[in-house]
């Protein structure tokens, strides 16, 4: 069940509201679904057998699907609230980059309801060319598509991973966590990995992950040699991807005399498959055989504490300060 009775209705709107285009990767609603999402994100190439075979396995092993596009409405329903509780005037529009609702779609729909202007911004904080770039390129193709009339001007950010409200957020929670355990946990923060070749780009990715972490590590005060940055995820294809691995820094962990570790993925902010599963599940398993004790900090899905953070991003994008002040579409 998804949020949308609080969200406005559709019709156009008036020549002061601000849309927000708030975009996410996507999720197969049912497994019927799972071969020609994979597919998609294969670029059109459908997957093995065996992979999707493998894939299905992990969706049934939490539940036979991924709550995200239901905890994604959710996230746009209490930003909508948010930025419209001081007499705003906003609509928030949710697009996909993998699945439906198309990230095409969303910008179609805010050029039917009149908007004129938006911000653009991705369920994604650390900037690279292919995670948040690519959101701004599927939305950029998007508004090239429509008559220029109807264009929307869109401000989109291409990172917030610095924002202080998203580090207090994840500071929080991964201070709770270490409170609870006691004794002296070892903090493992993940992230998405994405192909080595993006090196060779001098791609912002790496240094936007360690910033956030460092970022949260000062606020827990935590010691070095008790944190670590692994990458987790790594797609199915022969070229290198990012590490260390989840699973190599959780072998380290265990061969350093660590007996405790909590899994802080600042890369997600909502709970999904490769948090549900590649954590809670695979992770966590291994860590079993590793006489290791693997716990994780709670996801930001659609907490007040998260939603303050998007409302400050966007209304930073909007009015062109601060972290988020965002690049805009020019009209081609």
């Amino acid at each position: 069940m998804t949020d949308q009775a609080s969200r406005p209705t559709s019709g156009p709107q008036p020549d002061g509201t601000w849309g927000v285009l708030l975009m996410a990767y996507g999720s197969p609603s049912r497994p019927e679904e799972i071969a020609a999402y994979y597919t998609h994100i294969r670029g059109g190439r459908p997957p093995s057998t065996e992979l999707l075979e493998e894939l299905r396995e992990r969706y049934a092993a939490i539940g036979g699907r991924s709550p995200l596009p239901e905890i994604t409405e959710r996230q746009a329903a209490a930003l909508e609230r948010r930025l419209n509780a001081g007499g705003g005037s906003w609509r928030v529009y949710v697009g996909m980059r993998h699945w439906q609702p198309w990230i095409a779609d969303a910008v179609r729909r805010m050029a039917d309801d009149g908007i004129r202007r938006a911000v653009g911004l991705a369920l994604a904080p650390h900037d690279s060319r292919m995670s948040a770039g690519a959101y701004v390129e599927s939305a950029r193709q998007a508004l090239d598509a429509l008559e220029p009339e109807r264009r929307p001007a869109v401000r989109f950010v291409r990172s917030w991973a610095t924002h202080p409200l998203l580090a207090d957020a994840l500071a929080r929670r991964l201070q709770a966590v270490l409170e609870q355990a006691g004794g002296e946990p070892v903090a493992l923060f993940t992230a998405h990995s994405l192909p080595e070749r993006i090196l060779s780009w001098d791609d912002p990715y790496p240094r936007e992950v360690e910033a956030t972490c460092r970022a949260v590590v000062q606020r827990v005060g935590l010691e070095t040699g008790r944190w670590r940055i692994a990458y987790q995820s790594q797609g199915r294809t022969a070229e290198p991807w990012l590490g260390p691995t989840l699973e190599s820094a959780l072998q380290e962990c265990a061969q350093s005399g660590a007996r405790h570790v909590v899994v802080c993925p600042v890369g997600f902010v909502a709970d999904h498959l490769e948090v549900l599963y590649d954590i809670d599940i695979e992770a966590r398993a291994l860590a079993d055989r590793l006489g290791l004790r693997l716990e994780r900090t709670p996801s930001l899905n659609d907490a007040p504490d998260f939603i303050e953070v998007l409302a400050d991003v966007v209304t930073s994008a909007a009015s062109g300060r601060g972290q988020g002040a965002g690049e805009e579409a020019p009209t081609r």
